[in-house]
């Protein structure tokens, strides 16, 4: 059997096909701006451990595992939180904490203790330190608040309790709260204000945690 010859094409069926393609094209560019992680990269900020402590802190014998905080979902995140009411959170686009606030707490707490000189060890639970107390803490405040025109306030609050092992008993309980108003309204100004009142945090809990078993 013999094929047809194939004719060209009317114009009206170009335009028709040519239409479908930048349909389709139009409608993939959209899917792509969609997809997470697009776009220009986040800028990442971390925070700094605290290293000045009181006078007359107590060096203690015993070896000490910093568990990473609990914290809500809210916080359990590497975005940075902000409020504007006492009933809502959000988050400054593109920016980010160097990891998860939690994780980034657990770390700068571990740092802390290090930078006492007060402590035979400190480490994070996932090493194999056989520790005669563990520091369980749940972070529940750690944002920006804006209030009024101009900088916000930051407000950090850590609840702490100190774990005796093996017997797995809490024989101390520590809430540290703090709170900074940025200089400025730039990003780098809010960051500062976060480092400066966790830092006040760490130094709290720091100086807490070594004195409660005596």
């Amino acid at each position: 059997m013999m094929k047809a010859p194939i004719g060209p094409r009317s114009p009206r069926m170009l335009r028709l096909a040519v239409a479908a393609v930048l349909a389709a094209a139009a409608a993939a560019c959209a899917n792509i701006e969609l997809l997470p992680g697009q776009g220009a990269p986040a800028k990442l900020y971390t925070l700094s451990p605290k290293s000045t402590f009181a006078d007359g802190l107590p060096t203690v014998p015993w070896q000490l595992v910093v568990e990473v905080p609990v914290a809500a979902e809210s916080l359990n995140t590497s975005r940075i939180a902000l409020r504007r009411d006492p009933l809502t959170l959000d988050f400054f686009g593109g920016v980010r904490w160097s990891e998860r606030a939690p994780n980034l707490v657990q770390t700068l707490l571990v740092e802390s203790f290090e930078n006492s000189g007060k402590i035979v060890a400190v480490a994070r639970k996932a090493t194999d330190l056989r520790a005669d107390y563990v520091l369980k803490t749940e972070l529940r405040e750690f944002q920006a608040e804006y209030s009024e025109a101009g900088p916000p306030t930051v407000r950090v609050r850590i609840n702490a309790k100190l774990v005796k092992m093996p017997q797995r008993t809490i024989i101390a309980s520590h809430t540290a709260e703090a709170t900074w108003r940025a200089d400025g309204t730039a990003m780098l100004d809010v960051v500062y204000a976060f480092d400066t009142t966790l830092g006040k945090a760490l130094k709290s809990i720091v100086e807490w945690a070594l004195r409660a078993p005596g």
